[in-house]
């Protein structure tokens, strides 16, 4: 590791291992739709094309 990647990391504040809910999930959670939701998000973050993800969501619904 550099010096400049230390001085980025130690700049950075220390991220809470919280594995709590927070607002956000509470709410996906009330919808019904928190399994879709976190597929989704999970397909987009792999695939990066929001239009691919959605077909794969669609699929769900649909079967």
């Amino acid at each position: 590791m550099s010096s400049q990647d230390r001085m980025n990391t130690a700049s950075q504040p220390p991220v809470a291992d919280d594995d709590e809910p927070d607002e956000w999930d509470k709410r996906i959670e009330k919808t019904g739709c928190a399994e879709e939701n976190m597929r989704l998000t999970d397909c987009y973050a792999v695939k990066r094309d929001w239009r691919i993800c959605a077909d794969e969501v669609r699929k769900d619904i649909t079967e």
